[in-house]
């Protein structure tokens, strides 16, 4: 089989389902293809889908409190109904603990701008509003194995609490919303679909399948999360990026929420970068935790994201439960590892690449995984801006797009995610970008 399109999307999940969308929505054919057996079967349904706005740069501060409003008003932003049913946004606030003072002034200088609302919490606020929660500052975060992560507290933690973010109750739900959505306007999904080559054909790309198979059409657009970097070397592209991807092997816990934790309603969010984990509730007065990346630990690379492997490990386990449960003295640890695990995309910096490439029609939205989950009702807006602009002739590397939030009318910079950009020495070395 040979199909033709306007332009492929490699990725399923719930940024290459945006992407397509918004693509199909413009009057586009649009293919989408995927490896998986389902629309958000990858990287995005490991998610712990959290939405908050808590980034170093305006562009990522801005992105994030647009994507709320998409959240907030799902069926309106998606245009169709799903048979399966709708994901459902939840608002919790959260609360980001530990980041210290330059980095909450940084912060709450770009939430000023944004028009998002915060409130800092010194230890007896934080006390007063969680007091689930031991108010104590240990950090930096050490490993739970040494002496000194058992040390007494040196003084309080302060928290950053913004009442306006919380999760997304079923990230895997959230990217077949935006896929049905997208078939809804034309779009059609090759599923269990495996790309084994990525060539030229005159004009076009010709996206050869593991079936013999292709696909060509003129603009391709890798949203293949772990895979993207796999993808771009298939297609020759990536040799000008100044920032690279790597995939990371990453584990969410589940456990019993403490008691008080989830009282009258799904509990706050925590990042407690104090200790290196965040913990968000779940169905059922459950809990999810995560870690943060906290400099002491060691992060599991990996060469191929289908060696990750199925099951949570009792190392990192036993370091994120441990940690939780310093903040949460209430919080029961289970002797077995309960949760899931994925795999990220990680940009050096941990902020995406959204851009062209310098082969003509082909695009990339790579190192989203781990925080950009959250920006997927803008993402694929800002795709295919980006997408007109450029097979409109409009030269991006020397004048990047920007484009206007619908809802709140900030300008998003595209450039601020260009593949082109250099890694500062003091770049975001953590999921929360």
């Amino acid at each position: 089989m040979s199909l033709s399109a306007d332009v492929v999307v490699i990725g399923a999940g719930v940024i290459g389902s945006s992407i397509a969308l918004e693509l199909a929505r413009s009057g586009r054919r649009v293919v989408v293809v995927d490896k998986a057996g389902g629309i958000g079967h990858g990287s995005t349904s490991a998610s712990s889908a959290i939405v908050r706005f808590n980034y170093s740069t305006w562009s990522g501060v801005a992105m994030a409190w647009e994507s709320l409003h998409g959240w907030r008003s799902w069926a309106e932003h998606l245009g169709h109904d799903d048979p399966a049913g709708l994901a459902r946004f939840e608002q919790t606030g959260m609360a980001v603990l530990g980041a210290g003072d330059a980095t909450y002034d940084a912060t709450t200088a770009l939430f000023d701008r944004a028009g998002v609302p915060w409130e800092r919490w010194d230890g007896a606020e934080l006390a007063r509003h969680l007091p689930h929660l031991d108010p104590g500052s240990y950090g930096p975060p050490k490993p739970v194995d040494s002496e000194e992560f058992f040390a007494d507290a040196h003084g309080h933690v302060s928290g950053l609490f913004t009442a306006d973010a919380g999760y997304v109750t079923d990230p895997q739900l959230a990217a077949h919303n935006l896929g049905t959505a997208a078939q809804a306007h034309g779009a059609r999904y090759l599923l269990h679909r495996l790309v084994t080559a990525v060539s030229r054909a005159g004009d076009d790309w010709r996206i050869t399948l593991e079936s013999g198979d292709t696909l060509e059409a003129p603009v391709v657009v890798n949203a293949a999360g772990p895979w993207s970097a796999r993808i771009n070397e298939m297609a020759g592209t990536g040799h000008d990026f100044g920032v690279a991807t790597r995939p990371l092997r990453q584990e969410v816990h589940h456990v019993v929420a403490p008691p008080g934790f989830n009282a009258g309603g799904p509990g706050v969010a925590v990042a407690d970068l104090d200790l290196g984990t965040y913990a968000r509730a779940a169905e059922g007065d459950a809990l999810l935790v995560g870690g943060t990346e906290p400099a002491c630990d060691p992060l599991h690379w990996l060469d191929d994201p289908d060696a990750a492997g199925d099951h949570p490990t009792v190392a990192v386990f036993t370091a994120q439960l441990t940690r939780a449960a310093r903040r949460m003295p209430d919080l029961a640890v289970p002797t077995r590892p309960r949760g899931i695990v994925g795999v990220y995309d990680v940009a050096s910096d941990w902020t995406p690449i959204y851009d062209r490439t310098a082969e003509p029609g082909f695009y990339v939205a790579m190192g989203t995984s781990g925080n950009q989950f959250k920006n997927a009702p803008v993402v694929g807006r800002l795709m295919r801006e980006l997408v007109e602009a450029v097979e409109s002739g409009h030269d991006h590397d020397t004048d990047p797009v920007v484009v206007t939030g619908a809802h709140t009318g900030h300008p998003i910079d595209l450039g601020t995610f260009s593949r082109l950009r250099e890694v500062p020495t003091d770049a975001p070395s953590s999921v929360m970008g």
